[in-house]
């Protein structure tokens, strides 16, 4: 393969790499809060709101970050961004009291928004459109491989050596990433875009009244929501409400998250690309129906305690994950090149303050109230809510090009 053609390739690796790390930070504190809950004396609310409040600074330093993102260098941002949180991450080994681990968080939150706000944009101007699903696929592995990483990095090390010591390991190799990215060459802006940017695609007013763009933010909104609710509490429920260790319960679930997670991320991404060609709205459609045939299995899962548990559980969280990889091809094909870092920044703001940072708050409350298996009612019903967002979204969707000879749009670069 020639210099030129294992260039993406190479900058694909390093990114997924980065965002892989990123996921491990943000999952090893789901695996070890029973830990941290003990030491501190804290309520289901209060470890909650850790991850919550992580979201809602990150989700608030995003609009600051994209259009700075449009403006300058994407690269040095990422980097820079990248060695904050790394750095960040570290300071775990002088956190003694609540509040210092929240500080911490929050900040970690800030660092992380600058690489997930920027890299998609980056990764989109590597490929063409028509192959940004299966690329996708490959980019946003890091979710389920880096969050079941966590749970069994966390869960293990901290059972034996210390809730603190695990964030030690997520955080090195983030300095080495962020370093190797030195060399990588950043793309022209638009590489492969084949629309014209229109008021609508390439203007923040346009933004603004764009269909394609709110109908795949929201439903990625109501997504978060149910994916953040279960990604923190699954463990502990595990552990509380079925009788399994929290070591067991994080492997276990761990297993569960990276082995759909990769099948659903791969198979997501191939399928709406497959079916573009067929159907302009192949990326919403993909994610809708994931959606909706998610919602019997996670229902079973919470009600049926017995061997059928897993299994629905396993179906659930495949059928959950499978939209990750078009739902992000759908926002990022929604709009133009050059807003394409603030209209992603616009999308986080969103789907968390929606999504990931109301529900660890909600359902711990519940949890404290009802029980923790009534707080599982609250990612059912947001799955109900984001397939039928999408279903409607898919009316909205853009005709890209979908030529597999699709070349450099020489006249976006830059």
């Amino acid at each position: 393969m020639t210099p030129k053609k294992l260039y993406p390739w190479t900058a694909l690796l390093l990114l997924t790499t980065l965002n892989l790390l990123n996921y491990i930070d943000r999952s090893v504190l789901f695996a070890v809060q029973p830990l941290v809950q003990s030491e501190f004396h804290l309520s289901n609310s209060q470890i909650g709101y850790l991850t919550s409040a992580f979201l809602g600074f990150y989700m608030v330093a995003a609009p600051f970050v994209g259009p700075l993102a449009d403006r300058y260098s994407r690269k040095a941002i990422i980097i820079g961004g990248a060695i904050f949180w790394s750095a960040l991450t570290l300071l775990t080994a002088v956190t003694h009291n609540y509040t210092e681990l929240l500080v911490r968080h929050t900040l970690v939150g800030v660092g992380e928004a600058t690489f997930v706000t920027i890299a998609p944009t980056f990764v989109a101007d590597l490929f063409p459109e028509n192959k940004r699903g299966r690329i996708f696929g490959i980019f946003y592995l890091a979710i389920p491989v880096g969050t079941a990483a966590g749970y069994v990095l966390g869960g293990t090390l901290g059972a034996h050596m210390g809730w603190r010591f695990p964030f030690y390991i997520a955080a090195a190799p983030g300095f080495l990433v962020a370093l190797a990215l030195l060399f990588v060459p950043e793309p022209p802006r638009g590489n492969f875009d084949s629309l014209e940017e229109t008021s609508e695609r390439g203007t923040l007013r346009g933004l603004t009244h764009n269909p394609a763009f709110w109908t795949a933010a929201l439903g990625m909104a109501a997504m978060t929501f149910a994916l953040g609710g279960i990604q923190v509490w699954m463990p502990t429920f595990l552990s509380r409400a079925r009788g399994y260790t929290l070591e067991s319960a994080n492997q276990i679930f761990g297993i569960i998250v990276v082995v759909d997670g990769v099948l659903a991320s791969l198979a997501g991404g191939w399928l709406g690309d497959y079916l573009l060609p067929r159907m302009k709205s192949a990326y919403y459609f993909v994610s809708a129906i994931s959606m909706a045939v998610g919602v019997p299995f996670m229902i079973a899962a919470l009600f049926l305690p017995g061997r059928l548990m897993f299994p629905a559980i396993a179906v659930a969280a495949f059928f959950l994950l499978l939209n990750t990889s078009p739902l992000n091809a759908a926002i990022v094909n929604s709009v133009g090149a050059h807003i394409r870092a603030t209209a992603i920044a616009a999308g986080i703001f969103i789907y968390h303050l929606l999504g990931d940072v109301p529900s660890p708050t909600m359902m711990g409350w519940v949890a404290d109230h009802r029980s923790l298996q009534a707080a599982f009612v609250l990612p059912v019903i947001a799955m109900l809510v984001s397939a039928a967002i999408l279903f409607y979204g898919m009316r909205f969707a853009p005709a890209i090009a979908v030529s597999s000879d699709q070349k450099p749009a020489q006249a976006h670069a830059g």
